[in-house]
């Protein structure tokens, strides 16, 4: 099983970026959906973004315009670019296959003022 290690996550102000990074412990090449997921304490995970092998990404409507997801499929690594942060965007962030794995530690995001 490849193993997922998100880092990236940090306090920042409203309006402001962040950009998450995934690296697997093994190829991801042959993996043909990758997402990453957001969870709040109490609450459900949530599939935040996807990515095809080939590279066609897909959204949670509530990051549309804001959030892009990429991947490197030569250097086994899963990016979330996030934008225009909101409070809202509050969460621990993790990146894992689709179907699932194991999950990582997650990444801590923290929108505030």
């Amino acid at each position: 099983q490849v193993q997922l290690v998100e880092s990236g996550g940090g306090l920042v102000q409203p309006g402001g970026s962040l950009r998450l990074s995934c690296a697997a412990s093994g190829s991801i090449a042959n993996i043909y959906l990758m997402g990453w997921y957001c969870q709040v304490p109490g609450k459900q995970r949530e599939l935040v973004a996807t990515i095809t092998s080939g590279g066609r990404t897909n959204y949670a409507d509530s990051v549309k315009g804001r959030f892009t997801i990429s991947r490197d499929n030569a250097k086994n690594t899963v990016t979330l670019q996030m934008n225009s942060l909101k409070p809202e965007d509050t969460a621990v962030y993790y990146c894992n296959k689709i179907p699932e794995g194991p999950w990582g530690q997650g990444t801590l995001v923290t929108v505030s003022s």
